[in-house]
């Protein structure tokens, strides 16, 4: 799945880059708190001269600081990708992990709107690229701006305001998770959740609290008309609030096939960093799956980006235009494992049985056959006898095993054992006789056929 999320970065012109997995923790935000521990969503650690180090949360804080240290020498636009961990010291849950893979694409240097609506038709073609279908998710789209002009709307936009803004911004975030009843809990004095855990509220009152909620029931699942329309009517006049609509106007218009595409516009997606400063977007998986004990699950988002132009400047001194898209690759892979219909599996490698310790060199040489023509294949290395060796395959869920002993060596043969036909067939067969004189899964070609006796096994069983 990173080799395809990977090629079609790079068929869009982005290029690999790698960078170090801790950061300094100054460096990696202004979301991070100020305490004596910066330890609140990040995995930190104090070095020699005292200096705090933290894992990275995230590959855009990174990025930022590598196109600030390396910015006269750059191309402008610069377009990256990178794949690699991150960390976050979070409460983990069903698809959410404290160490988990990002993909990212970023584009440094292009102001939007056009940039923003690359990064929207490309996250589209991003997430298709990795096995979800156009009808199974949405990219939504918001704009930050538009959450300025909120906070100009309800009178929380001065700088004194910013401790306040950032927990309405998290509490908002929320949004999808908790519900209207949720977040208005977070935004007024408090949320505690099933564990007992307590979240300090924003303390807004409750006028501020409804405008709140009306902008984020602005989407289109909770109406029927244009969602862009509808937000503008509630922010009203507000400047921030007309600069996002009509970067989102923008965005709209600059995507010749916007209609056909799964890309919606819904103000409830707010971003939680707080480095974006316009568009911001989110895929969200749309279909519902069934845990490992039958109960409804529903991952929800697999991805998020959006427009970080003030981000370099914390680093360089002066704005630096930038916007990029981050997969959530172990999340998106927890949701695809989730969406398989019972009883299906990721298919194994077909393994080659080693029954003669002597043979290792000819065992080895069909694994290699089987690898030439594109197959996944394995020579069984643990020394143990005929039985081991296929509960082996079967665990390692092996559509075939590949059998060949003393007698069908001096023959120039080989035994082709289907796995999966024959674990249908058990589920038939009543004794022991009756399973020893089923052949119908396991069948004998000439060693020169080895290779295509095996596609005809696995088209089979596709």
């Amino acid at each position: 799945m990173l080799g395809r999320i990977s090629a079609v970065y790079e068929a869009h012109g982005f290029d690999p880059l790698e960078t170090p997995v801790f950061e300094y923790t100054d460096a990696l935000g202004k979301f991070l708190p100020d305490v004596d521990r910066p330890n609140q969503g990040v995995f930190s650690i104090q070095d020699d001269d005292d200096q705090w180090m933290s894992l990275r949360y995230d590959l855009t804080a990174p990025l930022a600081r590598f196109v600030a240290e390396n910015y006269d020498g750059l191309p402008k636009p610069f377009r990256r990708y990178q794949v690699g961990s991150v960390w976050r010291n979070e409460k983990p849950g069903p698809g959410r992990f404290r160490q988990f893979t990002q993909c990212d694409a970023d584009t440094v240097g292009a102001p939007a709107p056009y940039a923003d609506a690359e990064m929207c038709a490309l996250f589209v073609d991003v997430i298709e690229a990795a096995g979800i279908s156009k009808n199974e998710f949405f990219i939504r789209v918001s704009n930050r701006k538009i959450v300025d002009g909120l906070f100009e709307k309800i009178g929380l936009q001065e700088e004194t305001d910013l401790e306040t803004r950032l927990t309405v911004m998290r509490s908002m975030d929320k949004f999808d998770k908790f519900g209207t009843d949720g977040v208005a809990l977070l935004l007024g004095a408090g949320r505690k959740d099933d564990s007992g855990d307590f979240t300090k509220g924003a303390g807004l009152n409750d006028d501020r609290i409804s405008t709140v909620l009306a902008f984020l029931n602005s989407g289109p699942e909770n109406n029927s008309g244009d969602p862009l329309s509808v937000i503008a009517d509630i922010l009203g006049d507000t400047k921030s609030g007309e600069d996002g609509l009509n970067e989102l106007i923008g965005i709209r218009s600059s995507i010749p096939d916007f209609d056909d595409r799964p890309i919606q516009f819904d103000c409830s997606i707010i971003r939680g960093l707080e480095y974006y400063t316009g568009p911001v977007f989110e895929a969200d998986l749309t279909f519902e799956a069934m845990d490992s004990k039958g109960r409804p699950v529903r991952l929800g988002s697999v991805g998020g980006g959006g427009r970080y132009d003030g981000l370099v400047k914390r680093f360089k001194g002066i704005e630096v235009p930038a916007v990029g898209i981050s997969v959530g690759v172990s999340r998106l892979l927890a949701a695809l494992e989730l969406k398989k219909d019972a009883g299906t599996s990721t298919s194994g490698p077909v393994v080659v049985l080693a029954l003669e310790k002597d043979q290792m060199a000819f065992y080895q040489g069909m694994a290699a056959e089987l690898r030439s023509a594109g197959l996944r294949a394995e020579v069984y290395l643990g020394g143990s006898n005929f039985g081991k060796q296929l509960k082996y395959a079967d665990k390692r869920n092996a559509p075939v095993a590949i059998i060949q002993g003393e007698d069908e060596r001096s023959a120039g043969e080989v035994t082709i054992k289907d796995l999966i036909l024959g674990a249908e067939l058990s589920k038939n067969i009543e004794d022991n006789k009756e399973w020893r004189e089923s052949q119908a899964a396991q069948f004998v070609v000439k060693r020169g056929e080895l290779v295509d006796a095996v596609k005809k096994v696995l088209a089979r069983n596709r």
